[in-house]
């Protein structure tokens, strides 16, 4: 990512923190490059095992161009998707998480090729402020899911 476009993620994402400024510090002065931001304000992040978040991103990519922003963790054990605000109150995926209204999320520095420590962006903000819409992301769940099973051959998506 470089330049208008990063300095677009990097304001997108801190515009929800209390105080922008200070999200910008904690990103410079924190060594793993990373700040807690609220979640449901412009988005909610809906967290998966990467052992189907992954296999999901690879079918919602044949699906879109450019799904939303896309985190895992250390180890990649989960995935976020970021999508709508609102969206993880009305989930009702078993075994999937949400970080919604009230409730806070570790968001390393969108620029691409930063060593962040564990937490790291898949797919970063482009600054647009683009999300996963939640019935794609859910139909690519489900996709995912019967291909894990071996109920569906891979090349029908």
């Amino acid at each position: 990512m470089t330049g208008s476009r990063s300095t677009a993620a990097v304001e997108w994402l801190a515009s929800v923190a209390p105080d922008p400024g200070a999200c910008h510090a904690e990103w410079q002065r924190n060594p793993r490059g990373i700040a807690l931001l609220p979640a449901g304000r412009r988005w909610d992040v809906l967290i998966i095992p990467g052992t189907l978040g992954y296999p999901t991103l690879d079918v919602l990519t044949r699906l879109v161009d450019r799904p939303g922003p896309v985190l895992t963790d250390f180890g990649d054990a989960r995935m976020g998707f970021f999508v709508p605000p609102g969206t993880v109150e009305r989930w009702l995926g078993t075994g999937v998480r949400g970080a919604g209204n009230g409730t806070w999320i570790v968001v390393p520095y969108p620029e691409t090729g930063r060593v962040t420590g564990g937490t790291r962006w898949l797919i970063p903000p482009d600054g647009s402020g683009r999300l996963t819409d939640p019935l794609l992301l859910e139909m690519a769940m489900h996709e995912a899911a019967a291909l894990l099973a071996g109920d569906i051959d891979d090349g029908l998506v």
